[in-house]
């Protein structure tokens, strides 16, 4: 069974916790902390290979997920970083977020790889948090939550020429002759139900991909028949192999089916109307159609088309036809690549206010990611976050957005109080100063004082100007 589209879900691991330890040996009972930091997440990586031509494997599995990393632990002892997941995909295979549409990878070659959910980053330890005012950091980082989304995978043949034309026309036994693939031929319109790749070669220097794909009819590209499915496959070959049925045209309008493959074509994808393209008339060796095949020459050298005339059943003109094929694909220009865009920043600094009724909510990778990886039972570790928050310019950004003291915030799906630090301390009103330890509220009273005595001294003495004494050195003999 062929499957050439599917929607599948990935999550990357997340980061081990960090570890929050305190060296206690017999000659060192004031070691300091010593908690090691957390292991990455493994990601999740797509590869691309040739031997599979179909992405019936995901059908059966919708959800892949990778390991998370180890956890930290004493002496410093980091966690084990884990594995990172491969999942295999045909050459091909285009990949764009569900939600957005974002192509985020495009696999044009055997054995390319890219990462399509990121791991998280291991939580660091207690040591790193210790100063030389906090030398017992008591909190410590949890691990950052591995990326996921909704990824999905539209495969697309990888061929240099395809062979498009009307249910019947021959297409399918052309392929078998002139290649080693073994496609499905029968009597009666639709035998090729999926697209079928053969490796065509001239010589032992020069060989090509042909694909053949099911017949197209009137109407295709509005969702008729079987070949609409099939349209976009035709859009990275280079050269268009157009094959006529010479037993069902019309003398008295020999290029009405060449006209309404174009026609499809061009309603579905103007650029796919632009390609290359050579006109081969099929199953000349049938008797009772001179009329017709010789109508259709007339036309096509009234136009200026080149005509070539083969029987793929009985092997004529099959020599001519792949010289010509193999000289035009020199000259045909390669398809243009698809713009493939990164995956987002995801620890980007950037963030946004937005108001929704009383909450203010703030937007953000870095900042969402910061508080994802604090422990919100930890005093300490809640401390640090909002010191964080200020050094980004969060709270400076919400107090310009009308935030006050008291004021709902949101920041994911948790919500806190505003509790504003230094911003209002500078205005000198004590009741709007937020819980602190001890030391910390006396150094920032002191400061106030010594902000105020100085400003004092200015207004007494403005053109006083500072500076060091300069003392006058003697020399020896002067003693």
């Amino acid at each position: 069974m062929f499957k050439d589209e599917v929607n599948i879900h990935v999550k990357a691991g997340d980061g081990g916790r960090g570890s929050r330890s305190f060296r206690r040996e017999k000659y060192a009972p004031q070691g300091g902390p010593d908690g090691g930091d957390g292991g990455d997440g493994g990601s999740i990586i797509m590869e691309a290979d040739e031997n599979l031509h179909t992405l019936l494997e995901y059908t059966k599995r919708a959800h892949f997920k990778a390991d998370r990393g180890g956890h930290g632990a004493g002496a410093r002892k980091a966690g084990k970083t884990a594995d990172d997941k491969v999942l295999r995909v045909p050459v091909g295979t285009r990949v764009s977020l569900r939600d957005s549409g974002m192509v985020i990878a495009d696999f044009t070659e055997h054995g390319e790889r890219m990462v399509i959910a990121r791991g998280g980053r291991g939580g660091r330890g207690n040591q790193h948090f210790a100063t030389a005012e906090r030398r017992a950091p008591r909190f410590y980082e949890l691990g950052e939550p591995g990326e996921e989304h909704w990824v999905h995978l539209d495969l697309r043949m990888v061929a240099e020429v395809g062979f498009i034309g009307f249910p019947n026309a021959g297409k399918s036994t052309l392929l078998s002759k002139i290649s080693k693939a073994d496609p499905k031929i029968g009597a009666y319109p639709f035998t090729t139900l999926n697209p079928v790749l053969g490796v065509v070669r001239l010589n032992y220097e020069r060989s090509a991909v042909f694909a053949d794909l099911p017949g197209l009819i009137e109407g295709a590209a509005s969702g008729v028949g079987l070949g609409h499915k099939f349209l976009r496959h035709v859009a990275r070959t280079r050269l268009l192999l157009h094959v006529l049925d010479l037993t069902s045209i019309d003398p008295e309008d020999p290029l009405a089916n060449y006209t309404a493959i174009r026609n499809e074509l061009s309603e579905y994808d103007l650029r796919l109307s632009l390609k290359p393209e050579i006109m081969v008339v099929n199953k000349v060796d049938v008797e009772g159609h001179e009329e017709a095949l010789e109508a259709l020459r007339k036309v096509c050298e009234h136009s200026g088309r080149p005509l070539l005339e083969i029987s793929a059943e009985a092997e004529i003109g099959l020599d001519k036809l792949l010289e010509t094929v193999f000289e035009e694909l020199k000259k045909a220009p390669k398809p243009e690549p698809v713009e493939v865009h990164p995956l987002p920043d995801r620890r980007s600094l950037e963030f946004q206010i937005r108001r929704q009724g009383d909450i203010y909510r703030v937007e953000g990778p870095k900042v969402e990611l910061q508080l994802a990886m604090t422990d919100l039972e930890e005093d300490e570790a809640l401390q640090f976050f909002q010191r964080r928050l200020e050094g980004w310019g969060v709270q400076e950004a919400l107090i310009k957005a009308g935030a006050q003291p008291g004021d709902p915030v949101a920041i994911g799906e948790v919500v806190f109080d505003f509790t504003p630090r230094s911003v209002y301390l500078e205005q000198g009103d004590e009741k709007l100063e937020p819980d602190m330890r001890p030391s910390q509220a006396k150094r920032l009273k002191v400061k106030k004082e010594l902000k105020s005595i100085k400003q004092q001294s200015e207004a007494l003495s403005p053109t006083r100007k500072r500076g060091r004494k300069k003392k006058t050195r003697y020399h020896r003999d002067e003693l």
